[in-house]
């Protein structure tokens, strides 16, 4: 199902209505109203599930742009029949943590902001591709925005899907975190960036990111450009439990590169093998346990409406 702006652009409008639990349904027809004040004819695309969603905009017509109204989740899921197809894609961030809609400058709820962007012309932004090659999803591929995380992040986002309801993103993951302090485990893990080993021995967290943050604002990954052709790998080293909270009150500022115990590099491919079966997030989906995941920079693959763009 298509819209029409007042420039005269197509687009499908994707809703999420599950996003930000439910944020993204509850806020629709405020939305609905500013797309109509503003001039767009458009028809409505809410799928029962990602996979449906997905299925319904491969199915467009070329030239027909995609408006997302959901969290990154929501973006993530429809990255298949986006990426590599030049069709664009405009965000209207709903959802709970919004990282990567954030790292491009827009507030959640923002709408007057996201519809301003749809007037531009979009540009190319690099995606990153990750691939399990060891690891209970063995195989899987997936193309990701923000990025991909082994240890303790991972465990964290795990957590965080057992906080509170009414904490938001950046509050469950804070959550999520305090909680597994407690457990942390240090493997050992050897990740190398464009074939040059970076490191080698115990950590407690690896993230291979395209944007700079996670969990609702955790700027993981402080120096991550999504227009630089390079991915950012970001390592802790033998790090306690006294040194990984350290590491996270420095993350909240984007401080911690050049800490102690942190190795960081970037570069267009990064693979990360770890002695044991690890908890692995991608795009803060939790992807089971791996001992080897592969990420590579797919340069320009996508067409986004960002910022500043005539």
């Amino acid at each position: 199902m298509t819209a029409s702006s007042s420039a005269g652009r197509a687009f499908a409008v994707v809703l999420n209505s599950q996003a930000g639990r439910g944020l993204a349904r509850r806020r629709w027809p405020e939305l609905e109203a500013l797309l109509r004040a503003r001039g767009f004819s458009y028809s409505l695309i809410e799928a029962a599930s990602g996979p449906e969603a997905l299925a319904r905009v491969r199915a467009l017509p070329p030239g027909v742009a995609v408006l997302a109204v959901g969290g990154d989740g929501t973006v993530g899921a429809l990255l298949p029949a986006l990426v590599g197809t030049w069709r664009p894609l405009g965000v209207v961030p709903l959802g709970s943590g919004n990282d990567y809609a954030g790292m491009t400058g827009l507030k959640a709820g923002d709408f007057a902001a996201a519809l301003d962007r749809l007037a531009g012309r979009p540009r190319p932004v690099d995606v990153l591709e990750g691939e399990i090659v060891a690891g209970d999803w063995a195989g899987e591929r997936r193309f990701l925005l923000n990025g991909l995380g082994l240890g303790f992040d991972a465990q964290v986002n795990e957590a965080a899907l057992r906080a509170p309801p009414r904490l938001p993103g950046f509050g469950r993951y804070l959550w999520g975190a305090l909680g597994t302090l407690g457990r942390l485990r240090l493997g050992r893990a050897e990740v190398t960036v464009d074939g040059q080993v970076l490191y080698g021995g115990p950590s407690c967290l690896v993230a291979v990111m395209n944007g700079t943050r996670y969990g609702g604002g955790f700027l993981i990954s402080p120096r991550s450009d999504a227009g630089d052709g390079r991915l950012d790998a970001v390592v802790g080293g033998a790090l306690g439990r006294g040194g990984v909270l350290r590491l996270m009150g420095h993350v909240l500022r984007g401080t911690h590169l050049g800490q102690p115990g942190v190795f960081y590099s970037a570069g267009q491919e990064v693979t990360v093998r770890w002695d044991r079966p690890t908890p692995l997030h991608l795009d803060g989906d939790a992807a089971g346990r791996a001992t080897e995941v592969r990420a590579r920079v797919c340069p320009g693959a996508l067409l986004l409406f960002g910022p500043g763009q005539d």
